[in-house]
């Protein structure tokens, strides 16, 4: 029987239970390329290519990339395809399209197999004791840790009976990005031994400082579905460090299973009082949203971070916090605005993750920091790039200012002479006007 596995977000030959369940017939490999690829800037665009010609050549046959949906299915059918199988994603545009895909397959007459997840703990498994699943991280956390996490599994395609399915190949930027990605199983397999071996133990103290490695970099690898989080699980300890970190990949589970319940909140309010608020418009404050953007907001902290994540495709977890409570608190645009951003620049964009992070900040999604507390960008900056490395790091404009006066370059009469702008808001009118906002909405 001919078959096809399809990847999606787990580009990986290791530990993947849709590509052994595939293995075990005549089978062929595939991958369709996102929607929006077109659309992507060109680093994530550039990030996705690595990890598929990283995975290819971890295949025993040629990766036969399509373009869309469409475009598979056909080939599927001229190609005398009986069956496809696929891992189950679980946030809600892959599960709009997994099933526009086994409607089409169904058609004609061929089988979607979605078998294992990209979770340790698969969405909707964990829910309270009346059924009901969770809206509190804690709680989660507590039913989450107290499940055993299966043991990873072992894939040899070495024995295949392998077939070619005709299609195109993996594509190529017309201008690639200044440095190369690095991107792949292995590589993510020896980002977690590095990390363990080097970083882990200091992990609860280091990994909200911005100017130092102290998190585990490896959520390209979770994004892309290089590397199974049991498999890091698998790895971990007890230590204070490897708790943390195993929190943190609770989260992650977590933000999935949030919306995995809640479908809606790909784009849209958990809380829906917070639709109701008053945000600029972007297209009427273009300019101020552009700044933000660009790192051009005359607040270092904020402008780092933005510039971090233009020239690398990837943020801080501390300046990410940082820069949404920016955005939705001190210039008052919707986080949908911020979220979309992230989305197309990422390399580890992760859906769930993204729009539940971005609701974390914003005060209106589960488990949320109440809105009322907006982040002061000059205190963080000062608290998590104590000595102003990471603020020099990607604004050279204020290079020549040492320690932590880099946070507050207008206080100096040369702070701003190399071009870098003045501050396009003043922090405590906005936090006063966030919060007026805020009681418009609450009684």
């Amino acid at each position: 029987m001919r078959v096809v596995h399809l990847f999606s977000r787990d580009l990986r030959v290791s530990d993947n239970e849709a590509l052994l369940a595939a293995s075990k017939y005549e089978l062929s490999f595939a991958f369709c390329l996102p929607q929006d690829f077109n659309q992507l800037l060109p680093i994530r665009a550039h990030s996705l290519i690595e990890s598929l010609k990283s995975l290819e050549t971890s295949l025993p046959s040629s990766l036969a990339i399509f373009g869309n949906l469409d475009q598979f299915v056909a080939a599927a059918v001229q190609n005398g395809v009986s069956a496809v199988f696929m891992t189950r994603n679980f946030d809600t545009r892959s599960q709009l399209q997994q099933s526009s895909l086994a409607e089409k397959l169904y058609g004609h007459g061929i089988a979607l197999n979605l078998v294992g997840s990209n979770y340790a703990i698969e969405p909707g498994t964990i829910r309270k004791d009346d059924g009901s699943p969770l809206k509190v991280y804690t709680p989660f956390y507590r039913r989450w840790s107290a499940l055993p996490v299966t043991k990873p599994i072992s894939v040899d395609l070495a024995r295949a009976n392998t077939w070619q399915l005709p299609g195109g190949e993996i594509p190529q930027l017309e201008t690639p990005p200044p440095f190369k990605i690095k991107a792949g199983e292995e590589f993510a397999h020896r980002t977690l031994e590095r990390f363990l071996a080097k970083r882990v133990h200091g992990y609860s103290t280091m990994r909200d400082r911005a100017d130092l490695g102290g998190t585990s970099h490896l959520s390209h690898a979770l994004a892309h579905g290089e590397i199974h989080p049991r498999t890091i699980l698998q790895r971990i300890g007890h230590s204070e460090g490897e708790e943390m970190f195993r929190k943190e990949i609770a989260w992650r589970e977590f933000y999935a299973d949030v919306m995995y319940h809640n479908p809606h909140t790909l784009d849209d309010y958990f809380d829906p009082k917070y639709a109701s608020m008053r945000y600029r418009d972007p297209s009427q404050d273009a300019a101020l949203l552009q700044a933000w953007k660009d790192g051009k907001t005359g607040f270092p902290m904020v402008d780092a971070a933005m510039r971090q994540l233009r020239d690398t495709g990837w943020m801080h977890n501390r300046a990410r916090m940082i820069v949404a409570s920016f955005l939705v608190k001190d210039l008052h645009f919707e986080w949908q605005v911020g979220a979309r951003h992230f989305e197309q620049c990422l390399t580890d964009f992760d859906p769930a993750s993204n729009s539940h992070g971005w609701q974390w900040t914003a005060g209106c999604g589960t488990d949320a920091s109440p809105y009322f507390r907006v982040f002061n960008p000059i205190t963080q900056g000062e608290k998590f790039d104590p000595n102003g490395d990471y603020v020099r790091r990607f604004i050279p404009e204020l290079s020549h200012i040492p320690g932590k006066a880099v946070h507050q370059p207008w206080l100096l009469v040369d702070g701003l002479a190399h071009g870098y702008p003045a501050p396009v808001v003043d922090h405590a009118t906005e936090r006063l006007e966030a919060l007026a906002r805020l009681k418009e909405i609450s009684g």
